[in-house]
């Protein structure tokens, strides 16, 4: 009809290239641990993590931002920091549980599956989530979760280790990490770092350390500064619990003073 605008069809490229790079890291992730290579299925996960965090400052630098590529964002993020890393861990250490009985077997494909269920759960919420806090993330992250548990494995991959013999740890940091990823536990989300601001000459030499440190042994500085970031919420949470029942039971003193 004549005098109604036409609506534009079609995506804008640029992000979704990114978008559509992070779901082929996370495929390749998959690949390459039922290949044995779970060093590489591990890399390929903190890749998928990068273009991860790339994709929405592109599209917002670009102005091209739309609901397809918000939606295709969740999706691809299903596969590179659910379903991938849940394959990765059964594959590599969570299998290995059927050797010591047909229960621990059980357990380590459950656990797999929870943790890949939760990412779900997790993509979810954050979606249908409006207003709030945007300092804080509800909830571990997906991405930091699967770079959590990747780094469990790139150690060990590096360190010789077979994933039967750490098949235990393995199943806690699955299941733990799944927990956190929909708990209420806050996390910061570091939406507020300007980094066009000016910044002190000292935190210049914080950053070559901290690159300097990283290309020592990636893979262990990665696999503690996420577990720290994962612990983080949790201490946060207490000391804020801490806090507030110490202010409830202060004002119940002066109130029974009164």
């Amino acid at each position: 009809m004549e005098g109604r605008p036409r609506r534009r069809r079609g995506i804008y490229l640029l992000p979704n290239l990114f978008t559509t790079a992070a779901l082929f890291a996370g495929f390749y992730g998959m690949i390459a641990a039922m290949s044995g290579r779970f060093e590489a299925a591990a890399v390929a996960i903190y890749i998928a993590g990068v273009l991860d965090g790339l994709d929405g400052r592109v599209a917002r630098l670009t102005n091209t931002t739309s609901e397809f590529g918000v939606q295709y964002d969740s999706l691809s993020d299903m596969v590179s920091f659910g379903l991938a890393p849940a394959v990765i861990m059964y594959t590599w250490a969570l299998q290995g549980m059927a050797d010591i009985g047909p229960v621990a077997g059980k357990l380590g494909w459950l656990a797999a599956f929870v943790y890949a269920a939760c990412t779900a759960l997790r993509l979810a919420r954050f979606n249908v989530q409006t207003g709030g806090d945007k300092r804080y993330f509800m909830g571990l992250p997906c991405p930091s979760a699967a770079a959590i548990c990747m780094g469990l494995v790139w150690v060990a991959a590096t360190s010789d280790i077979d994933g039967g013999e750490l098949a235990w740890l393995a199943f806690a940091i699955t299941l733990a990490t799944a927990i956190l990823m929909v708990s209420n536990v806050l996390y910061f989300s570091f939406k507020e770092l300007d980094f066009r601001k000016r910044l002190p000459f000292v935190a210049a030499f914080f950053i070559v350390a901290a690159l300097v440190l990283a290309s020592i042994r990636p893979s262990v500085i990665l696999f503690t500064g996420f577990c720290l970031y994962g612990l983080s919420g949790v201490v946060f949470s207490l000391l804020r619990r801490r806090r507030r029942a110490s202010r409830v039971a202060r004002s119940g003193e002066h109130d029974a003073g009164d």
